[in-house]
């Protein structure tokens, strides 16, 4: 039983356009089915600068991002079962859902029409202490520490499950655009399921990097195009695109093998331009993955552990969250940033 309102710091937006600023607030009420997570580590994101940058938020003013948190929990809501205090856990994109709307049933909870996400429905990880529904809860192995485990509720997951629900048979040919934050780690996923892993990146400097990842072979898209080099290979079973740039893949689709697919997991918001013939006349299809269920982040996180997998990161304190999100929109974050707090990460 929760006895008064703890207070926690956080780093908050208070209006449209404005920089973050550490504040002191009081935690949301613990409502029935809710925990609160001690927060040790959150990742920065791209889609953090939307909220960031939020012109009439979800939630409204202030807004504290932050949708990849690793923490411990510190205090459980009624009726909340199968967990206890301490237990490790990460929070992602998926914050919740109804639970009792068609998408919640067939167990898709991450299409769910009122599904949650926090940072957005709620007040996020940028933060010292996290209030969420009980099922938005991954548990996170022993062997990871908190900072390795936080990319996993948004970076992750999203890789883990677009290599995985790709398509690509064993031993078949999966290429990965693009070797930031996201695709330093698709690259590593396909390589430890078996693929015949092919990354491709802009410049050759970044092949060294790409092979070290466990890609077999590198396409430096400054001097050639991807989808013509694929080709020249014998086409890829399954491309997975982690830049958050549309322009590329309109090209990248002509290194589809027949019955090749386009996982798109990173992205910018413009249009693609396809002619369908490009589709049609191979059996070829393009598809999304935005992120994951607690079940697939556990999963992605076992998985990880125990084929040698981990983000590459860099963390700043809390406080240095105006830095982290300028250096993700700069481009010189090289993988992912991540927010800690002083706690064990």
């Amino acid at each position: 039983m929760v006895t008064d309102v703890p207070q926690h710091r956080a780093m908050q937006v208070t209006g449209a356009g404005e920089k973050l600023t550490l504040n002191r607030v009081e935690a949301p009420s613990l409502a029935a089915g809710q925990v609160r997570v001690a927060v040790h580590a959150c990742g920065v994101c791209n889609a953090d600068a939307g909220t960031v940058t939020a012109d009439r938020p979800e939630a409204g003013f202030p807004i504290t991002p932050g949708h990849e948190v690793a923490g411990v929990i510190e205090e459980l809501g009624e009726h909340v079962t199968g967990w206890q205090r301490g237990d490790r856990v990460a929070v992602g994109w998926f914050g919740g859902s109804c639970g009792h709307c068609t998408a919640c049933r067939r167990g898709d909870v991450v299409h769910c029409p009122e599904r949650q996400i926090p940072g957005l429905s709620y007040p996020g990880g940028w933060a010292e202490s996290l209030t969420v529904p009980a099922s938005a809860l991954a548990r996170i192995p022993d062997g990871l520490s908190m900072a390795e485990a936080a990319p996993f509720g948004c970076a992750g997951v999203a890789t883990f499950n677009a290599v995985r629900n790709g398509g690509a048979r064993p031993g078949g040919r999966v290429a990965v655009l693009g070797i930031g934050g996201l695709g330093h780690l698709a690259v590593q996923f396909a390589a430890r399921m078996g693929y015949d892993t092919i990354a491709i990146g802009r410049g050759p400097e970044k092949e060294d990097l790409a092979r070290s990842l466990g890609a077999r072979h590198y396409i430096d898209s400054t001097g050639r195009q991807p989808g013509a080099a694929l080709r020249a290979m014998g086409g890829a079973d399954l491309i997975v695109s982690t830049a958050a740039a549309t322009a590329p893949l309109a090209e990248a689709i002509d290194g589809l093998a027949p019955h090749g697919h386009l996982a798109v997991v990173g992205l910018d918001g413009e249009p693609l331009p396809v002619r369908l013939d490009k589709l049609i006349l191979h059996a070829r299809t393009i598809g999304g993955h935005l992120t994951g269920s607690p079940a697939d982040t556990e999963q992605a996180m076992r998985f990880a552990l125990t084929n040698g997998i981990r983000p590459r990161i860099e963390t700043l304190p809390l406080d240095g969250a105006n830095e982290a999100l300028d250096a993700v929109l700069a481009g010189r974050a090289r993988f992912r940033m991540v927010l800690t707090t002083g706690g064990r990460a």
